[in-house]
């Protein structure tokens, strides 16, 4: 038996003012690829959205309660197990070393790490069968020659002893970049993405000076964050937004849980106690 998956990938604040290289996933059977995409349509439709993107960016007080409702629809299908998010960031206190290959490739690096180990793939093969999987990337900021170097990149990953030995796979031709506007489950992770990396930098809990008082934008998105983080709290009790999720049942928690957080720091990295929030003057 093979099982096919589908993983939608997006990207957001590369340099934040705590927190930075926000990444985020999402992972489907491909064959509720359609269904889920009709289902979220199907939301939309009732919100009066039809052909319009759900993006975090466009998020305004009108809006407010339709993105709400959205969100609740996607954490519905998060809960009934059909959707895992998974959300990896870095924190600015953890400074790396980086040479300057890894400079000038930093996001397709980055991009490599997070697909390796955020959804625990080697877990996701059937018993005595083998799993393969397509990555659709939102918008990728790179030219083609880039792309083509990053899905061989990526694609070697499936000579990883530890896929290998699973049976997991993932093929250069099944790695592409993709229009948001045509993939509802693209936008419902930029969402989420949008919301946690706006909470963890203090986007939309602070007024930006010289002002004194938030925005109503900013205001419409921390109501529409505290719908995320009510979600994520009802599978996560006391979830630590700004930390990675446990794995109580070990590594194949990773592939099984629903939604997942993952603080990547990088081997070798310093800690600069000058970009944590304490020292910014920021109460928690």
């Amino acid at each position: 038996m093979t099982q096919r998956y589908i993983i939608y990938c997006d990207e957001s604040d590369t340099k934040g003012r705590f927190y930075s290289h926000f990444y985020g996933g999402i992972i489907i059977d491909a064959a509720k690829q359609q269904a889920i995409q009709d289902e979220l349509q199907d939301v939309k439709n009732e919100l009066n959205i039809f052909d319009g993107e759900m993006k975090w960016q466009r998020i305004t007080a009108p809006y407010t309660d339709k993105y709400i409702d959205f969100v609740n629809s996607v954490f519905d299908i998060i809960d009934r197990g059909d959707i895992k998010a998974r959300i990896m960031f870095t924190q600015n206190r953890y400074v790396p070393y980086l040479d300057d290959y890894q400079i000038d490739n930093e996001y397709f690096l980055l991009y490599y790490q997070f697909i390796k180990h955020a959804f625990g793939l080697q877990f996701s093969t059937p018993a005595d069968g083998t799993a393969s999987a397509a990555i659709l990337l939102d918008d990728i900021p790179h030219n083609r020659e880039k792309l083509e170097e990053f899905k061989r990149y990526m694609s070697s990953l499936s000579d990883y002893p530890v896929w290998r030995r699973a049976g997991f796979s993932i093929n250069a031709e099944d790695i592409t970049d993709v229009d948001s506007k045509k993939h509802n489950i693209l936008q419902a992770l930029d969402v989420i993405l949008g919301g946690i990396q706006s909470r963890l930098n203090e986007k939309h809990t602070k007024p930006i000076p010289p002002a004194k008082r938030r925005t109503k934008r900013a205001r419409a998105k921390e109501q529409v964050y505290k719908a995320i983080k009510d979600r994520i709290f009802s599978i996560y009790p006391n979830f630590n937004v700004g930390n990675s999720t446990g794995q109580a049942n070990g590594p194949q928690d990773r592939f099984h849980h629903p939604y997942r957080h993952w603080l990547f720091i990088p081997n070798g990295a310093k800690i600069d106690q000058k970009r944590t929030k304490k020292a910014a003057g920021v109460r928690k």
